[in-house]
């Protein structure tokens, strides 16, 4: 059974170690062979660019699959600087930031997804997430929280927004903002029953009130 103790430094170390709740950070760069190819030949169709921009990010997905992290970021680096602004440089910017992300350094990541810009709803909802996550990483939780809140709602589904939502809600937690993480919480119960049988939403609900109480 979790611990609900409701000290911030517990629900900080809970988020330090519970993979769970990092999953997002992962994502981006553990399903690049299957999901982004799959959105960016989408992306691609949609709204071509040049040849050698399409190319470009090609080779530099060749370095990813092969966890090849430093010479994937070595290619994309002078790759995005040159095709920015074309659907495929953006590919390429947000492949860069997925990489940073697995070496650690949130900050290049983060400031690599924010200049992403993409029409493929999917994709976007995904970049913002990562945005989230990294600003977690950067211990910037209200940020990180209104990120994840925004992901919730590009795109409202019944598996991205619950999930953001919740993310959403431990963050207002360590951020001390227990009214908003009761609503984030709420929300999940009342709109998305599925997802908050499966996390036990009504345990923290109950966990949020009982630190306003005091």
């Amino acid at each position: 059974m979790e611990d609900f103790n409701l000290s911030k430094e517990n629900l900080n170390n809970q988020w330090k170690n519970n993979k769970r709740f990092k999953l997002g950070v992962y994502i981006g760069a553990g399903i690049i062979g299957s999901l982004v190819l799959f959105l960016a030949y989408r992306q691609l169709i949609w709204a071509p660019a040049d040849t050698k921009a399409d190319d470009g990010w090609w080779s530099a997905l060749n370095y990813i699959e092969k966890d090849s992290t430093d010479q994937a970021i070595r290619l994309l680096v002078p790759f995005v600087k040159k095709y920015d602004g074309h659907t495929g440089g953006e590919i390429g910017q947000y492949l860069l930031g997925t990489q940073y992300m697995k070496k650690g350094e949130f900050q290049k990541a983060l400031d690599q997804l924010e200049g992403v810009s993409v029409d493929d709803t999917y994709l976007a909802t995904m970049i913002i997430g990562l945005q989230g996550d990294c600003l977690s990483e950067l211990k910037k939780y209200t940020e990180a929280e209104e990120k994840y809140v925004e992901a919730a709602s590009n795109i409202e589904n019944e598996f991205t927004s619950p999930q953001y939502l919740f993310k959403a809600g431990l963050h207002a937690e360590l951020s001390k903002n227990y009214e908003r993480a009761t609503a984030h919480f709420t929300k999940i119960k009342d709109e998305y029953p599925d997802y908050a049988n499966q996390k036990t939403i009504e345990r923290y609900i109950a966990r949020v009130a009982s630190v306003k109480s005091k």
